[in-house]
């Protein structure tokens, strides 16, 4: 396993000291807004910014952009963090956003080197969020054996989802196939290679 760090975890620490409207709002009790969280979220944000113009491109494609044009960014935040946490006192409270990315750089760093890496991981959050919500729904598994079989579901029914399938008609069509396929060619079966043999096929019948 590869570790890759969300941005939108790391710049959340920095917008809340730098949130001007919270800040603005009578009888707020918050401290200053911080110079350095403020420009740090408008730097991380011109990377936000970058990454919606790479939307639905391939992975080649991204990769592509990032080095050029994300790449040169990264460093340049990178020299500036540095060079802010070595002026700032280790009890100043944006120290502590500016310690969470700077001692795990090369994790938050990794989307550059991988077009298949997201810079936050918003979507597999908000995939998730059904399974928050129902908590109290489906409390308890039964075992731990039933609850490891529950994430494994979960995680091929979202993998559906974030494929534009409907799990249900996945699921029927995989099932009654699934003890005829030889353990070999079981990947096809996954939802983004299922996806893809479908469409080949309706393509072929055309």
């Amino acid at each position: 396993m590869t570790d890759a760090l969300c941005w939108a975890h790391a710049r959340r620490k920095f917008f809340e000291l730098a949130d001007i409207a919270t800040k603005a709002r009578p009888g707020a009790k918050a401290p200053e807004i911080s110079p350095v969280a403020l420009e740090a979220v408008k730097r991380i944000d011109v990377l936000f910014d970058l990454e919606r113009t790479i939307n639905g491109s391939t992975i080649d494609e991204r990769l592509a952009m990032r080095q050029a044009k994300a790449k040169p960014l990264v460093d340049k935040l990178e020299s500036w963090m540095r060079q802010q946490r070595a002026a700032t006192s280790r009890h100043a409270t944006v120290a502590k956003a500016l310690d969470y990315m700077l001692t795990r750089w090369e994790r938050f760093a990794r989307f550059l080197t991988d077009g298949r890496l997201c810079l936050t991981n918003n979507a597999a959050e908000r995939a998730l969020r059904g399974v928050a919500l129902g908590r109290r729904a489906w409390m308890f598994a039964g075992s731990d054996r039933g609850g490891q079989r529950a994430v494994f579901m979960y995680s091929l029914m979202v993998s559906a989802k974030l494929n534009d399938i409907d799990p249900q008609a996945w699921l029927a069509d995989v099932l009654p196939r699934i003890n005829d396929l030889p353990q070999t060619r079981l990947h096809e079966l996954l939802p983004w290679e299922w996806k893809q043999r479908r469409e080949a096929q309706k393509a072929t019948a055309a």
